[in-house]
């Protein structure tokens, strides 16, 4: 495992430390540090639409100079991240540049040792949220373990976490390990990319016998109290930072019968369901792109609008999970017993928050019960933070 440059990595920390107002540069950004070490070679890249330098695609600047691109790899969303959540993606090729583009969702997760057969170097530039059941960093462990495997060096180019600056929720338990969440740590992990492959890595959590040669191309001018504010939404229904940082308090609800607003122009930011009709709110699911078939089709739906402000999504969450949405909506439902489904465990990564809704746990006694393990995974996360 190594940085490029490493002595310029040191300086870009210090200055993120020293000059708070400097605007921050992603490790893709930074072409200088890592485009000498791709001349000559065969390039596979893990991309999609986030995958962008000052609006151009990363595919596009890469070849603007002259590197050999083989293949292309798509997450969930796929290369334009334009399917819906769970959707299938197919493999294809990229309309614009010919390049053969190699789904990593459905049934296809991890690339195929055939699939990286001629490739020299593999580059990894996703933007990720900053929750442990947002899929990209389970593509990562995939596309880490498959590199290992096969000898091939593998390049993430860092991209600032825009929840980097707090740690909470439980922490995922083996028995509900899954696509959604695939390692002990809390949901929201106050990680970025290149720090959670070094957890990876230091934990020995990747299942492979051969040493990955793990190169980090990191931010400048970032630290985990940065307020980053993405430049492009990095799934269709992540549509502003609103609903970004308002993500992991309502994507519960995808574990229930209760509508987060897919289906909308503003999902994430509300929730509700035809019962709830003495809520103060309504609104109709329809048929959209990136939400075709959501729940509760055509039906309007009674319920409550958080917020479209940034800022205020920012100060609700500022201090992690806000609960009480949940807690309310299941308060409110009239079928208890039919209010969470099998993936809601998955989602929380333990049975223990159902039963203590269930069971009538206000907000702050949750919380509380998560912090023996909070303290002692932030105990872990320490030892491979790259940004302070």
């Amino acid at each position: 495992m190594k940085f490029i440059k490493p002595l310029l990595m040191v300086a870009a920390i210090m200055l993120s430390t020293f000059m708070t107002f400097a605007q921050v540069k992603t490790g893709a950004e930074q072409l200088s540090l890592y485009l000498p070490d791709l001349k000559d070679k065969n390039i596979g890249i893990v991309a999609n639409q986030t995958s962008q330098i000052n609006g151009t695609s990363l595919i596009d600047t890469l070849l603007h100079y002259n590197i050999s691109i083989q293949s292309i790899f798509s997450p969930e969303h796929g290369f334009r991240g334009t399917a819906d959540a769970g959707e299938s993606v197919k493999n294809g090729k990229d309309t614009k540049t010919g390049i053969s583009v190699i789904s990593l969702y459905g049934n296809n997760r991890k690339p195929q040792a055939s699939q990286l057969k001629g490739i020299d170097l593999m580059i990894f530039d996703l933007q990720d949220v900053g929750a442990r059941f947002y899929t990209y960093i389970s593509t990562l462990e995939y596309v880490m373990e498959a590199c290992a495997e096969q000898g091939i060096p593998l390049m993430i180019l860092d991209r600032p976490n825009p929840m980097g600056h707090v740690v909470d929720g439980p922490v995922l338990k083996p028995k509900f390990k899954s696509f959604v969440g695939m390692q002990p740590i809390p949901i929201l992990h106050g990680l970025t990319m290149a720090e959670y492959a070094q957890m990876l890595i230091g934990e020995k959590w990747l299942k492979v016998s051969k040493p990955l040669d793990l190169i980090i191309i990191p931010n400048a001018n970032y630290t985990h109290q940065t307020k980053y504010n993405l430049p492009i939404s990095p799934s269709p229904n992540l549509r502003n930072m609103a609903a970004i940082y308002l993500y992991t308090s309502t994507c519960f609800f995808e574990g229930t019968p209760i509508s987060l607003g897919r289906g909308t122009y503003q999902p994430f930011q509300m929730y509700g369901h035809p019962s709830f009709k003495n809520m103060p709110f309504s609104f109709i699911p329809n048929s959209l792109p990136g939400a075709r078939k959501p729940p509760l089709l055509n039906q309007v739906c009674y319920g409550r609008f958080i917020t479209d402000k940034p800022e205020t999504a920012y100060l609700l969450t500022k201090d992690g999970i806000v609960l009480n949405y949940l807690i309310d909506a299941y308060n409110a439902y009239h079928k208890k017993d039919d209010f969470f489904t099998s993936f809601f465990n998955l989602l929380a990564g333990t049975d223990e928050l159902q039963n203590q809704i269930k069971k009538g746990w206000s907000q702050q006694l949750i919380k509380e019960s998560w912090q023996k393990d909070l303290n002692e995974y932030k105990a872990i996360r320490a030892k491979y933070l790259i940004y302070p």
